[in-house]
């Protein structure tokens, strides 16, 4: 009988085929206390599968350098860089050496118990992103579980010997609890037409590896691995976030249909990329990339994105148990992805964490435990709080303008007295830098909005700021007082309430009165069921995703934006605007 199974959709297309199940090592791991005598062959069990898997992991990055053009290349190596990074926190095996010396408890156990005591404070915290950089610890610990039991990847063991022949093989697809950058990888070069995964989200690595290569997937499907049987037909719909168990004929052929259409749309698509996007009525419409790593600005150029409107420096403080990256090392993170962009604009946001994030997991203030982190000191709160911090990264930033177009973008600002507090540290990081004759560039200074009460005082944003970024996922959570990440309420977060389309509108239509740039670089950008909306608004400068660029030009170049303009001015005042968003 035909059943479905609903994830999350993060990356498009339809895959149909046999599922091949893989079950986590982790369903099994043996619990047993060791004496005394044991204790040390049991650290030195630990300490083999660490450095086994950090060879496995050099050997694919020296794999990853040796393609070079692998279209994955930017997203793997970054986060094979957070697996390296992971292996070495020094809360990871500090932890396990604790419960197998105090404890007694076998390296597996150990293993597993620190898990767990890490990944509750990766629940707590609050940005998406980095609460799910926990199913990256999962899968370190994951691989060194195999490795102490003698397993391989289950990518690669799922791969039957011969299976890449003739080509008239039945298709097959993945279905897993989780899956690794290095699965990814042999993912990549396997049979595979398509996975699903009981875990991850939509910022989760997987994700982002799967709208890198192009796979159609579905994450967060919970129970997937379980629910589905070996050998079983499966349809992955990743459009719409569903997996079809043993589909009816009608249902086959409908969604072999969809498949064979996705393909010519993705030829279609490709055909954009050279074309400048421009409206129907002549509008020049700047079509932007958010990117997380350096490496990722050579997917913002392949999907023809004018610059970079959203560059997250997170990555650079992220799992490193206290010790934060030194001005070097910024400064030559940031000189790569501006070197990247071979002369097109970068937009670089000062660091969006906060006392919730894992910057320092072992002197987190017992106090805080019950604070809620997303109104707490995150953001340009917590780097004002610590200016020290704050002026190397300014510094950093500088220097890197030095070597091409840089626009500085300052997160979560509400209140005049944070303004004039940035705007004086940004003064002093070039005081310094004259103080050492370091050479250092020009930037345009912005400012995000992303807190109603910023939305509510834009004139004085645009009194001090060159620009506006509007962060549409925050914005929409703290106007509607949604925790996104919460499913008891998520079903309540809607970009076209009222309240958020007139903040949206207010917002763009004072910074174009004002000859002021503005963008919008949330989720919102790269969703094409709101490129007309924002169009007929006034927006003329998106930035998302690098594999959302080209869906959303083909809009644009579909749009007259003088006729959109009195229909979005009618979905602002309606009771009920996705309504009118619908026709």
């Amino acid at each position: 009988m035909s059943f479905s199974v609903h994830g999350q959709a993060v990356s498009r297309g339809i895959a149909i085929g046999r599922a091949v199940i893989v079950a986590s090592s982790r369903l099994d791991v043996a619990h047993y206390f060791v004496t005394t005598e044991q204790v040390n062959a049991e650290i030195e069990r630990l300490r083999s599968a660490r450095n086994a898997v950090v060879d496995e992991i050099e050997r694919v990055q020296q794999s990853l350098d040796a393609q070079g053009s692998n279209d994955a290349h930017p997203e793997l190596t970054a986060l094979l860089d957070v697996h390296l990074m992971l292996l070495q926190d020094e809360q990871l095996t500090s932890g396990v050496k604790h419960w197998i010396v105090e404890r007694h408890y076998n390296a597996e156990w150990a293993l597993t118990s620190q898990l767990e005591v890490i990944a509750r404070q990766f629940d707590e915290m609050e940005d998406p992103y980095l609460r799910e950089r926990k199913a990256d610890l999962e899968q370190v610990v994951e691989r060194m579980l195999r490795v102490m039991r003698g397993m391989v990847s289950p990518v690669a063991a799922s791969v039957q010997p011969g299976a890449q022949g003739s080509g008239n093989e039945v298709p097959l697809v993945l279905i897993a609890h989780d899956l690794s950058p290095a699965d990814m990888l042999q993912f990549k070069q396997s049979v595979f037409a398509g996975f699903v995964t009981d875990v991850g989200g939509k910022t989760s690595h997987t994700a982002i590896v799967a709208r890198s290569m192009d796979i159609p997937a579905v994450v967060g499907a919970r129970s997937a691995s379980q629910l589905i049987a070996q050998d079983d037909w499966v349809v992955i719909d990743g459009d719409a976030g569903v997996v079809v168990i043993d589909p009816s004929p009608v249902l086959l052929a409908e969604y072999g249909f969809k498949q064979r259409q996705g393909e010519v749309e993705r030829e279609r698509l490709a055909r954009l990329k050279n074309t400048p996007a421009v409206t129907l009525d002549g509008q020049k419409i700047e079509l932007l990339a958010n990117i997380e790593q350096p490496e990722d600005a050579a997917a913002a150029l392949k999907a023809s994105a004018v610059g970079v409107g959203l560059f997250r420096t997170e990555f650079l403080f992220m799992g490193r148990n206290g010790k934060l990256p030194d001005e070097e090392e910024q400064y030559l993170a940031y000189r790569r992805a501006v070197e990247g962009m071979q002369g097109l604009p970068v937009t670089v946001r000062t660091v969006d964490v906060g006392a919730d994030k894992p910057l320092d997991r072992g002197a987190s203030r017992s106090g805080d435990d019950h604070l809620n982190p997303a109104l707490g000191l995150r953001a340009i709160r917590w780097s004002l709080a610590d200016p020290a911090m704050f002026l190397v990264q300014l510094r950093a930033i500088l220097r890197a303008a030095a070597c091409g177009a840089v626009n500085l973008l300052v997160p979560m600002l509400a209140h005049a007295s944070e303004i004039r507090q940035t705007l004086a540290l940004v003064q002093r990081a070039r005081e310094q830098l004259d103080a050492r004759a370091q050479a250092y560039g020009a930037v345009r200074l912005g400012a995000m909005i992303e807190v109603p009460a910023a939305a509510l005082t834009i004139p004085l944003f645009l009194r001090h700021f060159d620009f506006l970024s509007i962060g549409t996922n925050d914005l929409i959570q703290y106007t509607l007082a949604i925790d996104r990440a919460d499913e008891a309420v998520s079903h309540l977060y809607d970009p076209v309430h009222p309240a958020v389309l007139q903040l949206l509108a207010s917002t763009i239509a004072q910074a174009r009165a004002q000859g002021k740039g503005v963008s919008v670089c949330g989720e919102m950008a790269g969703d094409v069921a709101m490129t007309r909306l924002l169009l007929g608004l006034g927006l003329r400068s998106f930035s998302m995703h690098p594999s959302q660029i080209l869906a959303v030009k083909q809009q644009i170049l579909r749009c007259d934006t003088a006729k959109l303009a009195t229909w979005a001015q009618s979905v602002l005042v309606a009771e009920d605007p996705a309504a009118l968003m619908a026709d």
